[in-house]
């Protein structure tokens, strides 16, 4: 079990004040360190999980705008092919 490979992978999805935990985790007797190391890796698995739940929905509220804009010009455009039509069909 290498635990300094673990927390190079961490790095890129953790805050810096988990890291500093991992850290001073690290530089613990090994007894407690084994008795925290569990703890730690929830945590840190826990924060990686909600940045991801962030980012998606982080990308499907941007889609949601985008699909609302789509649906407004189309709105508008049917609303003014309707509006046409009934010009040209009030002057028959």
């Amino acid at each position: 079990m290498n635990h300094n490979s673990e927390t190079k992978s961490k790095k890129d999805d953790l805050p810096k004040d988990v890291l500093d935990l991992i850290t001073i985790i690290d530089s613990l007797p090994a007894d407690q360190r084994m008795m925290l190391k569990p703890i730690v890796d929830r945590v840190a698995e826990n924060t990686k999980r909600r940045r991801r739940i962030l980012s998606l929905v982080q990308e499907a509220l941007s889609q949601l705008r985008l699909d609302m804009k789509y649906l407004v010009f189309d709105l508008e455009a049917t609303r003014r092919e309707r509006d046409a039509y009934r010009e040209n069909h009030e002057g028959e």
